[in-house]
């Protein structure tokens, strides 16, 4: 219990961006929990984020939801984020949050040629990529024209309307971990040989930056954007869209100068070096690069990783002596916001805990209970 309660304050503070204003630095990270059937939240997922609203998480990310395309989710219970029914229960859920003192963003998610790891086998609409392909030597979905990609962009464009509509605070677009905007960036996912594609990441964020263009105009002055971009892809964990810094600031300026408010920094591990010949994390050199606020996540508050999980069958043990290293990050001024994960899935009160330096009663991360059944219980 290396961590002592006074080195934490600065985590406690506010965050403001826009209209957005959070009680402190912690964000709970988008978890897919595949418990909306046909699209729709349930009561059981409007306590489940309300409850952790009442803990003193400082801003909830939803769970990816689907923009209105049909091949934008690859299992059916998943969310929506679109369509009278699931509206509504967003619109029920956010109010919820609020009235607990958190504020929440949804997550815009289109799996592009994807289909899902955990169902693969799930009915769908047919799916869609760039280029006909989900990784380096992994066909996937029909290539997109030109039609569908500005039908696309339009789609996402409603959904922060909507979004903004329904009260929410900020909106997160997923262009991480190999999905459709993942897609574009990726060199072995976007072989296309119009405006969309190129041999340089500034060409492939050609799709990204339409999207965010289109989302600014709809968000207005008051709602931030945030995009979750990521190096790695499921099934390709070392994948480095950028292998320099320069390669990162052709990437992420763009999207930037576009109108995104902060980068969501996803790695596997938060104390990992991002290139050779400096220790900062991915989310210290996207915001030393474009100066824009930056989330911080990947194992915070735990010993092992996602997929070391899923690798073993294992669980994952709280991790008090990496608070320091988090601490010492944020406040070098690395990152803005800290997002957490399977350490708030397992307990929701993580934060509370962590603010009082209750560390004795975190709580682990067992993998074994989070089926789908109890995932839907889990509140």
């Amino acid at each position: 219990m290396s961590a002592a309660p006074e080195a934490l304050p600065g985590l406690f503070t506010p965050f403001k961006c826009r209209a957005l204003t959070t009680r402190n630095r912690f964000v709970m990270a988008p978890m897919t929990r595949y418990c909306s059937p046909n699209g729709t939240p349930t009561e059981a997922v409007v306590r489940y984020y309300h409850r952790r609203a009442q803990a003193e998480v400082g801003l909830i990310i939803s769970e990816g939801a689907g923009i209105d395309r049909p091949e934008s989710r690859a299992v059916d219970s998943v969310p929506s984020f679109c369509g009278a029914a699931a509206l509504h229960e967003w619109g029920r859920l956010v109010a919820e949050v609020h009235a607990a003192g958190g504020r929440m963003a949804p997550q815009l998610w289109h799996v592009g040629g994807c289909a899902d790891y955990n169902y693969p086998g799930a009915p769908h609409a047919p799916l869609v990529s760039p280029s006909g392909w989900v990784g380096a030597q992994l066909p996937g979905g029909r290539v997109m024209s030109e039609e569908d990609i500005a039908d696309t962009v339009s789609s996402y464009a409603r959904a922060v309307r909507d979004a903004r509509r329904l009260g929410f605070d900020a909106v997160e677009i997923h262009a991480a971990h190999g999905y459709l905007i993942d897609q574009f960036f990726w060199a072995e996912t976007n072989r296309r040989e119009d405006r969309y594609g190129g041999d340089t990441l500034t060409q492939r964020v050609r799709f990204a930056v339409e999207v965010i263009k289109a989302a600014r105009r709809e968000a207005g002055e008051d709602l931030p954007l945030i995009l979750r971009i990521s190096q790695w892809k499921i099934a390709a964990y070392d994948t480095q869209v950028a292998r320099s810094p320069q390669e990162l600031e052709d990437w992420c300026g763009p999207l930037a100068d576009a109108g995104v408010d902060i980068f969501h920094c996803s790695q596997r591990r938060f104390w990992t070096a991002e290139f050779p010949g400096s220790d900062l994390n991915f989310a210290g050199w996207v915001k030393k690069l474009t100066g824009r606020s930056t989330i911080t996540v990947g194992s915070v508050g735990l010993t092992t990783d996602l997929f070391t999980n899923f690798e073993t069958g294992q669980g994952s043990a709280p991790n008090v002596a990496g608070l320091g290293d988090l601490v010492a990050r944020f406040e070098r001024g690395d990152f803005d916001l800290i997002a957490v994960g399977r350490a708030l899935l397992a307990d929701p009160f993580w934060v509370m805990k962590v603010k009082h330096g209750r560390f004795s009663e975190l709580r682990p991360y067992d993998l074994k209970p989070y089926s789908t059944e109890a995932m839907a219980n889990l509140y």
